[in-house]
C-alpha cells in the first residue's frame, strides 16, 4: 500500500505544481509468470493497475501517473549479486535469460523514471515503460 499512500500524501502538492507527475516502480515480474509468482508478482501487477487508473483519474487536473517495471537490476549488494555467489545456479539461468547478455544498470531505471517525471514527457500518462533489455516476451497491450 507504499504506493497508494505516497501517492494521496503527495497529491495535494502535486496539483499546485506546474508539472505533476507520479513515476511508481513496478517489474518484469508483475507483467509475466516468473520465478518470483505469488505475493510478490501480485503486488507488482496490481501497481500497474492503480496507476493506470489514477493516471485516468487525474488526466483532468494536470497530474501524471506512470509505472517503470525494470528487468533483473545487478549492483554491488543488491539481490543478483549475492545470488551470483550464493545461488550460482538461479544467477545462471536468470543471466542467460536476456538476448542483451547481461542485467540492467540501475542508473539505466532511473533514467526512465527521470524522463517519465520530467517536462519533456509532458503527454505521457498512463504508461507501463519496460526497461528489461528484452528480457520479457510478451506484447504489452
Amino acid at each position: 500500500m507504499h504506493t497508494v499512500r505516497l501517492s494521496k500524501a503527495a497529491l495535494p502538492h502535486l496539483e499546485a505544481s506546474d508539472h505533476g507527475s507520479i513515476v511508481a516502480i513496478s517489474s518484469v515480474s508483475g507483467r509475466e509468470a516468473d520465478f518470483t509468482a505469488g505475493p510478490y508478482a501480485t503486488m507488482k501487477t496490481a501497481i500497474v493497475g492503480y496507476i493506470s487508473a489514477l493516471a485516468f483519474q487525474l488526466a483532468g487536473r494536470g497530474v501524471r501517473a506512470n509505472v517503470v517495471s525494470p528487468g533483473n537490476t545487478y549492483f554491488e549488494d543488491g539481490f543478483w549479486h549475492h545470488a551470483e555467489q550464493d545461488m550460482p545456479d538461479l544467477f545462471s539461468m536468470a543471466h542467460g535469460l536476456n538476448p542483451t547478455g547481461r542485467m540492467g544498470r540501475p542508473e539505466e531505471t532511473a533514467k526512465a523514471v527521470v524522463f517519465l517525471s520530467s517536462p519533456v514527457s509532458s503527454f505521457t500518462t498512463g504508461t507501463h515503460l519496460v526497461v528489461d533489455g528484452a528480457l520479457t516476451r510478451g506484447i504489452q497491450l
